[in-house]
């Protein structure tokens, strides 16, 4: 006992990693061995789990109340700390995830232990996930990640669910669904039970969703699923080999995003010369914006404009020998697609090498083709360069094909200018950004029982990922839709014959992971030890085959292979660098660049058993997020010996401190938390553009307590209650630039000390945006007979828009460096336009709550059907709240004069009718 306690002593100070829980095959397995004290059932589908860390887990019994269809990451908004935003009722149409204020990118998702994060920015998309009818459970670590977490982007949280195991004996299930907006779902698997000698069995599924997008007259959604699972007991010990296929083909419209702005604040001209204080411009209100389709009134101002309409349209005629001018039709933000094809293969095994000695084998193969965006206007012509050299390809954010696009037996169609007068003529194109994932992997561990509660676990982690990110163009039909969502199955070649595209560029992303724990159990196994670490080697092998024109990153390109013209462009724009005021002219040539990332992080973790139902537990681990893609092919703008080359990893320190509570009848956790953050990346995105400028906020700290409490005061009623709080700070200025080296009225700003000076974001002190301040909600539910009723809700705080928690302002004349140039921070001498600051939004999002009903009618009594046959009807946001849903990022670390984040309008009121029937 004594050499027991002083080994475990010793890995404690070691502080080397706390339990997995990334769920593995061998970090369930290992979990059997965390686990202590009461290991009840879950009270309605809510558990809590003895473990080192706090993690909340719902089960099949609570998911499947939920609307069917819907996507596990809208089922966990029912967790403490979890906020999520769904854009539709459905599940089929995306939304936005945080917890404890992180958000998505670093949170690390595994379905069956395989990572779902893109591998370049970490995005997850939670409108791809696994039918939630095949969903056994879903378990969140609400702040920390694992130890075997196969991924190098999270710093956060985890959410990892796990598929159904096959039944033994054969049985089939489906589920028929209708409801508001035209929703239409049918659902089926079939479990083959035993059916050779050796145990094996086997369910295989399917699903179709298609609806109506909620806030319009065109949008559709067509989703359509297929998985199978075949599990192979291995011997009596609970060894197995389980084969697992998915695929996912999701084909749907944008709709509902837009920049946030108060009509009443929405002007439209400006009169007064505007040379004095004492003469200032005069603002006349212009008229107030309806909803529709425009950039500026894609966010209604309430649900009483809603749905708006989009005009079915034609594309104009293509006429001979004229300079044709396109319409607007299928330019509209609500025209575009999103569509995506994701397919994984996945294995999970477990092997007893010996009495105290288990193998886990865990490899993968995942494949994700998906796009998003817009269109553009196809010149037919060429683009000359100063020298005179003609080129073809993206330039200058145009795109020169040098050939008939529109069919009309003429190369007239493009913008062109005479004198003063310039015609936006050209061809209108599909023009998605276009990605092509594969990726492969390989989650090993090996788990060994030193002696009766003393385990260690060793882990290997390896995945290869290919990812393919391109801007093809494709055709339009007469009515503005697509030939093909995918224009990279068959792209739109110049007339020399190079792809036009406005990107192009392929990345390699290889992780290799060493990991292993300690586990041990002292004092008649009342106190649980957990120690470990987790190792990293991350490579990210950039290859752009593009000109980097400027530090956002925006691009150039003329085609792979197309040397000659390269090299010819290369000459007309010689790249050179100052590395005295980091400065750069010219455009820095496609290249290769490879970076490499590698870190020791430790975490370790106790619990302490009270009694058999009341414990205590804390923990520690240390995150870390490597620079995504879109921020590292930015950085390609400078050399590669320079700081602005080399964007610094994220760090977290994640603390957790909490007790729990469980029996039969009730499943408590109440938990108090603290992360630190090092170099926390910050990212303004623009939907339109399809861009992404990343910013430094340096260190952010922040805090919180997260409590849940599930009771079955009898055996038919069910009571649960969930709530969180959280603090985030800000502890710098943040840098967006520098003041120009000569302030003149053009580039006059009114945060510039000097000339050069640097010009800052006021961060400091502030809390991070996007997160919800607090969240609190629950739910009850009870048996009335052959009837069973249920009522949740959750009210979500109010969230920042911008990382200076300011409001947000515009101005009526052009903005110069975000800072609309007013009266008072113009010099004196200064004789021209002035504009006026005003505020179009506060600095937050209000805070909503939402309400959901659902009622079950069994049908089994009636004679219709088996015990399991019923009729669900599920209502969600009953009292049809108008709320921001979720929001982008755009503008979180700009001036406070700025654009708004894009967000999407809070998910309405819907009505789903569901029949299920099982034998």
């Amino acid at each position: 006992m004594r050499n027991s306690l002083f080994l475990g002593a010793a890995v404690v100070a070691l502080a080397i990693p706390a339990a997995a829980s990334a769920q593995s095959t061998g970090s369930v397995d290992a979990e059997e061995v965390v686990v202590t004290g009461n290991r009840n059932d879950s009270v309605g589908g809510v558990k809590t789990v003895d473990t080192t860390r706090n993690k909340a887990v719902l089960t099949q019994q609570f998911i499947s109340r939920q609307t069917p269809g819907q996507s596990v990451n809208e089922i966990i908004n029912n967790l403490p700390g979890v906020s999520f935003q769904n854009n539709d009722p459905f599940g089929s149409a995306g939304g936005t995830l945080t917890i404890r204020g992180f958000d998505s990118t670093r949170i690390s998702q595994t379905f069956d232990g395989i990572p779902l994060n893109d591998t370049g920015n970490y995005a997850i998309y939670s409108n791809q996930q696994l039918d939630p009818e095949l969903i056994e459970q879903v378990n969140v670590n609400l702040g920390t990640t694992d130890v075997d977490s196969p991924t190098p982007g999270a710093t956060g949280s985890t959410v990892n669910y796990r598929s159904l195991i096959p039944t033994d004996n054969f049985g089939a299930r489906m589920v028929g669904s209708v409801g508001d907006y035209s929703f239409f779902r049918v659902f089926g698997v079939v479990n083959t039970g035993v059916f050779t000698p050796w145990g094996t069995k086997a369910w295989i599924a399917g699903s179709n969703a298609t609806n109506d997008v909620v806030f319009n007259n065109f949008g559709k959604i067509d989703k359509q699923q297929y998985n199978a699972k075949v599990y192979q007991p291995v011997g009596s010990n609970g060894d197995f080999i389980a084969v697992s296929g998915h695929y996912n083909q999701l084909r749907n419209n944008f709709f509902g995003s837009a920049p946030l702005r108060n009509d009443t604040n929405v002007y439209s001209n400006v009169t007064g010369t505007g040379t004095s204080a004492a003469n200032p411009p005069v603002l006349n209100v212009g008229a107030i914006r309806t909803a529709g389709t425009g950039s500026s009134n894609r966010f209604p101002n309430s649900r009483d404009e809603l749905p708006y309409s989009v005009a079915r349209c034609q594309i104009a005629t293509a006429n001979a020998g004229v300079n044709d001018v396109p319409n607007s039709c299928g330019t509209t933000f609500d025209e575009r697609y999103n569509p995506s094809n994701t397919a994984n293969i996945r294995v999970n095994s477990r092997f007893t090498l010996a009495d105290n000695l288990v193998l886990s084998a865990d490899p993968y193969f995942q494949y994700t083709k998906a796009n998003g965006g817009g269109t553009v206007r196809g010149q037919e012509g060429a683009f000359t360069a100063r020298n005179g050299q003609t080129f073809y390809g993206f330039i200058g954010n145009n795109y020169y094909f040098g050939r008939d696009l529109n069919g009309d037996g003429d190369v007239l169609d493009r913008t062109t200018t005479v004198g003063s007068t310039t015609t936006n003529g050209g061809v209108t194109l599909l023009a998605p950004s276009q990605t092509v994932t594969r990726r492969y992997g390989l989650i090993s561990s090996l788990r060994y029982d030193i002696a009766r509660g003393q385990t260690i676990r060793v882990a290997y982690t390896h995945e290869y990922a290919r990812h393919r990110q391109t801007g093809e163009l494709g055709y339009l039909q007469l009515n503005g839709r697509p030939f093909d969502v995918f224009p990279v199955n068959n792209p739109i070649l110049a007339v020399n014959g190079s792809v036009v595209q406005k990107r192009d560029r392929q990345s390699f992303a290889i992780l290799d992971q060493l990991s292993g724990e300690y586990t041990g159990k002292f004092f008649d196994d009342t106190l649980t030890i957990q120690a470990g670490i987790r190792a990293p080697w991350f490579k990210r092998d950039l290859n752009n085959f593009c000109f980097v024109t400027s530090g956002s990153g925006n691009v150039d390109c003329l085609g792979r292979g197309n040397d000659a013209a390269n090299a010819a462009y290369a000459a007309a724009n010689p790249y050179s660098y100052n590395a005295t005021t980091n400065t750069v002219t010219g455009f820095a040539a496609p290249q290769q660049r490879v970076l490499r990332y590698n870190r020791v992080l430790p975490s370790a973790g106790f619990t302490y058993r009270l009694d058999s139902n009341a414990s205590v537990f804390a923990n520690y681990s240390r995150g870390f997020q490597v620079p995504g893609t879109d921020n590292l092919y930015q950085t390609l703008y400078y050399p590669a010996n320079t700081e602005a080359a080399n964007p610094k990893p994220e760090f977290s320190d994640n603390f957790d401190l909490g007790a729990r509570y469980t029996t039969s009848r009730i499943q408590a956790q109440l938990g108090l938390w603290y992360t630190k953050f090092s170099n926390r990346l910050a990212s303004a995105y623009d939907v339109d553009t399809q861009q992404t400028i990343y910013r430094n906020l340096g260190r952010v700290d922040k805090y919180g307590i997260d409590g849940s409490i599930a009771y079955r005061p009898v055996d038919d009623v069910m009571l649960y209650v969930f709530g969180s709080y959280l603090k985030s700070e800000i502890k710098n200025d943040v840098v967006l630039g520098r003041c120009p080296t000569t302030l003149t009225a053009a580039n006059t700003t009114s945060n510039c000390s000097g000339p050069g000076a640097p010009v800052y974001a006021l961060t400091a002190g502030k809390r991070e945006s996007g997160a919800p301040v607090y969240t609190f909600g629950g739910r009850a539910q009870a048996t009335l007979g052959p009837v069973d009723l249920g009522i949740q809700a959750k009210r979500t705080g109010r969230r920042y828009l911008n990382d200076q928690n300011l409001p947000q302002f515009a101005c009526t004349v052009a903005l110069i460096n975000s800072v609309c140039p007013t009266v008072s921070n113009v010099p004196a001498s200064f004789t021209g336009t002035r504009g006026i600051q005003y505020q179009t939004y506060g600095a937050y999002a209000p805070g909503y709550t939402t309400v959901d009903l659902d009622a079950r009618i069994a049908l089994g009594w009636t004679g219709i059907g088996t015990n399991k046959t019923y009729i669900q009807v599920n209502l969600q946001n009953v009292f049809n709240t108008f709320y921001v849903g979720g929001m982008g990022q755009a503008g979180q670390t700009a001036n406070v004069v700025s654009s708004l984040p894009f967000v999407q309008i809070g998910s309405p009121r819907a009505l789903i009718v569901s029949l299920n029937t099982q034998f």
